[in-house]
């Protein structure tokens, strides 16, 4: 049973799908102006996980994830660019995708852009019109909030507060400060497209309901996204959706928390923000997943370099657990049960931890204690030169266990390995040679090696099984 938190009401609930074992999902995605930072990396790997749990779990997922390709943010990098503003989307989509692939972040079900959903939102805003919840302005189309009568149920917020900080810009034709537009007149030299209201393209809000409703039908599972779109976005998209169809636009929202740095959310518009490109130029995509993953979802996470090296020496000691097979070899195989490693205890833990509101922080906790006992049990080993067969096969099983639950959240590992590849075919060589010279007695040689390979943090050890390393 997965329960999760549910912005609207504010508690941990079960989850039911709407239908069967389906989950209808729709995330919202980047405005492509710029190329995308840690905050949205952390939204787009913590709906990954989440999707892949569901999946493990047995359902079948549909997964919607947008892309704003018209905004004023676009337009404006056009005009600073010297490029129109679709090649503008053309190019930040492209470098969205491979900073997903590099994360890898599975691809969604559908990915719709608002410029092919055109004639989708004009039909929703004409619905809305026709109902008396938005009203026409010059060449803009503006929603009523005060006809909406549930209007802040999501941010809890209520009208009367709202309306005590809102003014009216110079220029708009709004009948009510807190009055948001469906669709915006475009200026001279703008895009935009047809519509019974004139030239124009829409507002931001209403991309998403429009799109959304097409994947997913009128009322879709889950409706994610970061804490930020709370208020206006999501709060938005629920007035004109349920106004539009007189049904529960989605059922569970969840979002999740904010990226920080210096205790301020990091975004463009503070400018204290770091692409995922330029992270992954010192970083690997796993060890950044690792340092998004290592915080429960919906709280802040503190971003800074010293924070991503400690992922990195975390996740060296899960990548080098893996290939403890290759450790236990050449180790005598005893008589008697000993004290193997309990992995199924591990295993149903780690499972309740995802299924209690997708913590992966207690998750990937678990996978550090279950690395921990097992190399206890492996160190042990080493020491006596013999393993017991059912202690062997408990740490081959917690070795099957820990890689299996990585790959449940989007690590790839396969990379890793490759990469390591010949360093450790290197290491292993060198350890032959040293062997070698030892026999020979030719033991200032045996020992350079192992003092060189210690200042670059590998160090020997000669057990009666043998020599073996570990890194430091």
């Amino acid at each position: 049973m997965i329960k999760l938190t549910d912005t609207l009401t504010e508690k941990k609930l079960e989850f039911r799908p709407l239908e069967g074992k389906t989950v209808r999902m729709y995330v919202c995605g980047p405005t492509v102006y710029d190329h995308a930072h840690i905050g949205h990396a952390r939204s787009a790997v913590v709906f990954d996980v989440i999707r892949r749990w569901f999946e493990y779990r047995g359902y079948k997922v549909i997964f919607v994830r947008n892309y704003t390709d018209i905004d004023d943010k676009i337009i404006k990098r056009a005009r600073e660019e010297g490029i129109p503003w679709y090649e503008v989307a053309e190019k930040y989509i492209s470098s969205y995708e491979e900073d997903m692939k590099a994360l890898n972040v599975k691809e969604p079900t559908y990915k719709p852009r608002v410029t092919g959903h055109i004639r989708e939102i004009i039909e929703m805003i004409d619905g809305l019109i026709k109902k008396g919840y938005a009203y026409k302005s010059g060449g803009d189309v503006y929603f009523s909030v005060e006809k909406f009568l549930d209007y802040g149920k999501l941010s809890k917020r209520r009208i009367d507060e709202l309306l005590a900080g809102a003014r009216i810009e110079p220029g708009e034709k709004k009948r009510n400060p807190l009055d948001f537009a469906l669709w915006k007149a475009s200026k001279e030299g703008e895009p935009g497209w047809k519509s019974p209201w004139g030239y124009g393209r829409p507002g931001w809000h209403i991309e998403c309901s429009a799109m959304s409703m097409k994947y997913l039908g009128q009322t879709m599972d889950i409706h994610g996204g970061g804490l930020d779109l709370i208020f206006p976005h999501h709060e938005n998209e629920i007035a004109q959706s349920e106004a539009y169809t007189g049904r529960t636009f989605a059922r569970y929202w969840v979002h999740n928390g904010f990226v920080m740095v210096n205790r301020e959310k990091m975004s463009k518009s503070l400018g204290n923000f770091f692409t995922i490109k330029e992270i992954l130029e010192r970083f690997s995509p796993d060890v950044l997943r690792l340092f998004l993953l290592s915080t429960h979802y919906r709280s802040p996470i503190d971003f800074s370099t010293g924070r991503l090296e400690e992922a990195e020496r975390s996740f060296e000691r899960l990548t080098n657990f893996l290939r403890i097979g290759e450790v236990l070899r050449g180790l005598e195989i005893v008589e008697g049960k000993g004290s193997p490693v309990s992995v199924e205890a591990f295993r149903k833990e780690f499972e309740e931890a995802m299924d209690d509101d997708f913590n992966t922080a207690r998750a990937l906790g678990v996978l550090f204690e279950l690395v921990r006992e097992a190399n206890l049990l492996k160190d042990r080993a080493l020491r006596e030169g013999k393993i017991s067969k059912a202690e062997k096969l408990s740490l081959l099983e917690a070795v099957d266990f820990v890689e299996g639950a990585l790959r449940t959240l989007g690590f790839r590992l396969e990379e890793e390995k490759r990469e390591e590849g010949i360093e450790e075919e290197l290491i292993k060589l060198l350890i032959e040679v040293r062997g070698e010279l030892r026999k020979k007695k030719e033991f200032a040689l045996a020992d350079l090696i192992r003092d060189r390979l210690k200042e670059l943090g590998i160090v020997l050890e000669d057990l009666p099984g043998g020599t073996v390393y570990k890194r430091i």
